[in-house]
């Protein structure tokens, strides 16, 4: 069976087997900055964002979403010119060894653009599902605060 996205505003077309999912099309495609952890949609590593709302790709049917837009963390920054997410996780110490990091970006990258202002409750509820082992999460707090109003000053 034949799918297409869009993935990071590029079109692709994969062919995939029959309940397949999302992660595993992603990663055999070359998408390795989508994470694979838990395969139950507990730990948020593999998180992406379908339609602009954040999903754990593992538990996603790969069928499902044809057709929709799916966003990694390469399609909101680069190296070159980071996200201010990136760049505020890098400046608050909130990425230690990276695994969970693009799924957490990503989940804060989704709350910050339906609620600019989000309190530390927000980004709380937010976070829940995205396990961070390294660093805990007050950084990671911080960092989306940051981020927040640098949005809001236009630096990014």
């Amino acid at each position: 069976m034949k799918v297409r996205y869009s993935i990071n505003g590029k079109k692709k077309e994969f062919e995939i087997e029959a309940g397949e999912v999302l992660l595993d099309v992603l990663r055999r495609n070359g998408y390795f900055e989508v994470k694979g952890n838990c395969y139950m949609g507990t730990c948020g590593t593999c998180t992406v964002l379908i339609d602009g709302l954040p999903y754990t790709s593992c538990t996603m049917l790969a069928a499902k979403v044809d057709g929709s837009e799916i966003t990694t963390i390469k399609g909101i920054g680069t190296l070159q010119n980071p996200h201010p997410l990136q760049k505020a996780f890098v400046e608050k110490g909130a990425v230690q060894c990276g695994f969970c990091t693009p799924g957490t970006i990503l989940v804060a990258y989704a709350l910050l653009k339906s609620n600019p202002d989000p309190t530390d409750d927000d980004i709380k509820k937010m976070l829940d599902g995205n396990l961070c082992r390294c660093t805990g999460y007050v950084q990671q707090i911080e960092a989306i605060k940051l981020a927040a109003k640098m949005l809001k000053k236009g630096d990014g």
